[in-house]
Parts: C-alpha cells; sequence; structure tokens
C-alpha cells in the first residue's frame, strides 16, 4: 500500500479542520483587539465629553456671575465714601457691607477672584488699558492707577482690570531710539 492509499478522507479533513480552525482563532483574535480598541476609544471619549460638559458648566456659572461685578464694584464704592458720614448711616453701610462680603464669598466659592494690578507690570490678558502718563519714574508699562478691579478664573480673565499705564515721554523715547540706531559708516565720495 503507498502513502497515498493510506491518506484517508479523514486526514484530508482534520487537515481542513486544523487550517479552519487557526483561521477561526486568527479572526477571533484581530475582533477581541478591534473591541479592546473600540472599548478604549469609547471611554476617551466618555473622559473627553465629561471633561468638556464640566468646562462648559463652568464657562456658563463664570459668564452668569460676571453680572454681578459692576453692581458689587458699585457697593464697595459707595461704602467707602461713607466714612464721614452720621452714625445711623454708617450701621446702613456695616448692613451693606455685610451683602457685598456675601457676594464676593459666593464668586470665590465658583472660584471667581479679583486681582490687585497696582505696581505690576501691564498685561493685556489681565488689563485694559484706558489712560495713559508720560513719566520717567517708574519704568515703561508699569501700573500706575487701577480704575476698575479685574476678575479671573482658575484659567481666564473674566473681566479685564481698567487701569493706567506709565510710558516713556517722546523726548525719552527719541534718545532711546536714536542710541539703538547703528551709525552708518561715512562713505568716500
Amino acid at each position: 500500500m503507498t502513502q497515498e492509499q493510506n491518506e484517508t478522507p479523514d486526514a484530508h479533513e482534520l487537515d481542513d479542520v486544523k487550517t479552519h480552525q487557526q483561521k477561526a482563532e486568527q479572526e477571533l483574535e484581530e475582533y477581541r483587539d478591534k473591541y479592546l480598541r473600540l472599548l478604549a476609544e469609547m471611554d476617551n471619549t466618555r473622559k473627553r465629553m465629561q471633561k468638556e460638559k464640566q468646562e462648559a458648566i463652568r464657562f456658563a456659572i463664570e459668564n452668569a456671575l460676571s453680572d454681578f461685578l459692576s453692581p458689587i464694584d458699585n457697593l464697595e464704592n459707595a461704602l467707602n465714601s461713607t466714612k464721614h458720614m452720621s452714625k445711623e448711616v454708617l450701621n446702613w453701610a456695616q448692613g451693606f457691607q455685610m451683602i457685598t462680603q456675601q457676594f464676593k464669598d459666593a464668586l470665590n466659592q465658583h472660584g471667581i477672584t479679583a486681582f490687585s494690578s497696582d505696581g505690576n507690570m501691564f498685561d493685556p490678558n489681565l488689563h485694559y488699558a484706558i489712560e495713559t502718563k508720560e513719566t520717567e519714574e517708574t519704568p515703561e508699562g508699569t501700573i500706575l492707577q487701577e480704575f476698575i478691579k479685574g476678575y479671573k478664573s482658575s484659567n481666564r480673565t473674566i473681566r479685564p482690570a481698567h487701569v493706567k499705564v506709565a510710558v516713556l515721554p517722546e523726548s525719552k523715547k527719541k534718545e532711546i531710539t536714536d542710541l539703538e540706531k547703528p551709525s552708518l559708516p561715512e562713505q568716500d565720495t
């Protein structure tokens, strides 16, 4: 009997089954990998959407609370002018001071805080220059006066501070510009 005769249809079928099983296992592994990648992608998408939702909520709260900044400033300005008033007015002022503090506390609970600008360098992300003053006494760009207080959240400016900024006098700017210009060598004619 030859080897071909020894091989029966069962041996061929067994080889076919093994080949089919290997292909099925390979496909199963590919599908498993795709499934795991999709799960990871879904998880990342869920996390990103949750973060975007939280940022949108925080942004909406900050925008709503920013409407209270001007009234708080007005209350503070009014309270600052009550220093030389009658005792009755001072009692009222004390009550309004407590209310103003409650508003400030509410802002702080949502991460909105006032920042001081006097003496700092001008930063266009935090300040809005409404006036300049020529002076040599302070470095150019120094904030000389804050007219309206600025407020910020942890990662953005809610309202820029309105400020007066120091600038160099025109005569001083001309001197500096002249010093910075390179002198041209004289040419023989």
